[in-house]
């Protein structure tokens, strides 16, 4: 099964790529993960946060993966339980899906975005970092893939 996120953002500090690559390492031969950074476009000198949202949008468009099923996160997103995604992962692995995940950037993601995506996601009701909901992610990703091999790393 193939997994990839897009992130906005760049140059994020060490730890968020420290733990995101500890887990991605974590899912073994059946997963291949891929994490894409898509550049954010500067606000400020006349670009306002719809105009940097639009570009933003373009970008994001053009790198998700060709017939991937997309899921943005949102904060209006379900608040799917760490077995529930699991479940969801089960699902598009039967279908082999190749699943896409959107970060938007530090203003969100434009409507036109969030009405493409399948699924809208919520992780957490907080407002969270955007390297913390990296690391986050791909985190509750494998723990996913934990549940469905009946791995010990999650424990209900």
């Amino acid at each position: 099964m193939n997994i990839t996120v897009l992130a906005v953002g760049t140059k994020m500090p060490r730890w968020v790529d420290d733990a995101v690559n500890e887990y991605a390492k974590r899912f073994g031969r059946d997963i291949q993960y891929t994490l894409k950074e898509i550049k954010p476009e500067k606000r400020g000198a006349g670009i306002n946060a719809n105009q940097g949202m639009v570009a933003e949008e373009k970008r994001i468009m053009e790198n998700i993966p060709n017939n991937a099923f997309l899921v943005v996160l949102d904060e209006r997103g379900k608040a799917p339980t760490s077995v529930e995604l699991s479940e969801y992962l089960n699902t598009w692995q039967q279908n082999g899906e190749h699943v896409c995940f959107v970060i938007g950037g530090a203003d969100g993601m434009t409507d036109a975005l969030k009405q493409r995506a399948r699924l809208m996601l919520c992780l957490s009701s907080l407002t969270l970092p955007h390297g913390m909901v990296r690391v986050l992610l791909t985190e509750q990703l494998y723990r996913a893939v934990s549940i469905l091999h009946n791995h010990p790393y999650h424990r209900e």
